[in-house]
């Protein structure tokens, strides 16, 4: 019987990042050694957990990739690629599953902490980044060029998560206008990053307060419809948050049921957004179950 050389190329590969892993949490000297085998390992597991449509899956199993990131850090403490990594890990976990106020605090915070650290690493003179004036911070971003966009967008990210779990404190809402800063930044440097995933954030943020308190909800709908242009419909969070944050908001319930309808018609299997557009479907059917109660 002839050996399948497909077969045996993937027992290969798994076997070599078995050992790669052990070594890993076994050995600390393995860290630096195989320092590209650790990045692209956490490649592969992301791109693993972004793929994956089963939800209780992920949420098992996502606690030991934050517990294994961390033990990465430990040994590599001033690498920004993986601090960036753990940032969005964190802020992604947390916004998805975590329902806790106190654990979803712990949690942003530490993201935050992560991507200040990264955003630091890359360019030291934002190190005290977070303690400029508000005219220091945006001179500094100002600078910042297209190969910042990554870190830019994991702080900014971060930082949204942190002031959405941390709401009730109005220091942290002050901070709303350095998220906008951030992602405004990535717009002018290329709008097309995470197929727009900066026109979301900036959509949630003009709609996190209602007009009354200072919230611009016409500016937030233009994001939120450049964001699901950019993606061409691939993102389905888009349609959920801009329906939850702005059809909601102005109650515009012909928008909100439209939105959410059509995230529930659409295949969410899609490379690089199916856990995610698993996650807006269920959120689209329970916002739709609750719609004739807040309309």
């Amino acid at each position: 019987m002839s050996k399948n050389p497909i077969k045996f190329q993937y027992i290969h590969i798994f076997f070599r990042q078995f050992c790669i892993l052990l070594c890993f949490l076994l050995l600390p000297g393995c860290s630096a050694f195989f320092a590209s085998e650790k990045v692209d390992l956490i490649d592969n597991l992301s791109y693993a957990i972004v793929n994956n449509d089963d939800l209780a899956t992920v949420e098992t199993g996502g606690p030991a990739y934050l517990l294994m990131i961390d033990g990465f850090l430990n040994g590599d403490p001033d690498n920004s690629s993986l601090l960036s990594s753990a940032a969005i890990l964190y802020t992604a976990y947390t916004s998805v599953y975590i329902k806790d106020k106190d654990r979803a605090q712990r949690l942003t915070d530490k993201a935050l902490r992560y991507s200040l650290r990264a955003i630091c690493i890359d360019r030291p003179d934002t190190c005290s980044l977070r303690d400029f004036r508000f005219h220091e911070f945006a001179n500094i971003i100002s600078t910042m060029s297209i190969k910042d966009v990554p870190t830019l967008y994991a702080l900014g990210s971060a930082w949204a998560a942190w002031i959405q779990a941390h709401r009730e404190d109005l220091n942290a809402v002050a901070e709303i206008s350095r998220v906008e800063t951030l992602m405004q930044r990535i717009l002018e440097l290329d709008e097309s990053f995470q197929d727009g995933g900066a026109h979301l954030y900036l959509g949630s943020l003009a709609t996190f307060l209602p007009a009354a308190l200072g919230g611009k909800p016409d500016i937030g709908r233009m994001h939120f419809e450049r964001a699901i242009e950019i993606s061409k419909g691939k993102n389905l969070m888009a349609k959920v948050v801009y329906a939850r944050e702005y059809a909601r908001m102005i109650f515009d319930r012909k928008l909100h049921d439209r939105l959410l309808k059509e995230v529930l018609k659409a295949k969410p299997h899609v490379p690089g957004y199916t856990l995610m557009n698993t996650v807006a479907q269920k959120q689209a059917r329970d916002l739709l179950d609750s719609a004739d109660d807040y309309f």
